[in-house]
């Protein structure tokens, strides 16, 4: 695995971080792939400069595999999607024989890692995938990384030139054959944004419609 040097972080080279990389390569997209590693190197800078006590590998794992229920072996699934890749980590993280204690927060990192207001107050690796993701797809605590890392990161692992709406389209081939699955996140707005005749979820319709009757 390709080691690029970070001032500041180290890549996970153990085993589970090496077979971790070969699956996601092989089941992603190179973009997904590169947003992944991405992740990963923003979630360990914040994580290093806030002081917080992580383990390295359990966010890497988390990292590869956070997107993963994006990938096209998950179109068909009537899950979030978060959870389609909270539960492939789950099975190989169980397949090399981790704690289950270790298991269960690389997938609540994973499946809480689109959710606002929660992650933070779980485990270091909740926070830290949770701002990590953030910051790579839509800029969030971009200020809070020096222009040297941001500069260092995108040359190790390098934004597409049309990167936003590339990750736009990802989120939407991913998700539309199963809209379900998105109400009461901010997933749906990938939809509205796609598809002119898609309407969101609402829960207060839910609410005056439903079989109560008062």
């Amino acid at each position: 695995m390709s080691t690029p040097q970070i001032p500041g972080i180290q890549i996970p080279d153990s085993l589970i971080a090496r077979d971790a990389t070969e699956l996601v390569r092989d089941t992603e997209s190179e973009l997904l792939f590169l947003h992944s590693m991405r992740v990963y190197a923003w979630g360990a800078l914040a994580g290093m400069r806030q002081g917080l006590n992580f383990d390295p590998e359990l966010l890497y794992v988390g990292a590869m595999f956070h997107d993963l229920g994006l990938a096209d072996r998950f179109h068909g699934s009537a899950l979030r999607f978060e959870v389609d890749g909270a539960n492939a980590a789950r099975d190989f993280l169980r397949s090399h024989g981790l704690p289950e204690q270790e298991i269960a927060k690389v997938w609540s990192a994973i499946a809480f890692h689109t959710t606002p207001g929660i992650p933070q107050l779980m485990h270091p690796e909740a926070a830290l995938l949770h701002i990590a993701a953030g910051m790579d797809v839509a800029g969030r605590a971009y200020d809070q990384f020096t222009d040297a890392e941001r500069d260092a990161v995108t040359a190790a692992w390098p934004r597409e030139t049309d990167f936003k709406h590339a990750i736009i389209d990802t989120f939407y081939e991913g998700l539309k054959r199963r809209p379900d699955s998105t109400f009461g996140t901010f997933n749906d707005d990938f939809l509205a944004f796609k598809d002119p005749a898609f309407r969101r979820g609402d829960i207060c319709s839910v609410i005056l419609h439903s079989a109560w009757a008062h």
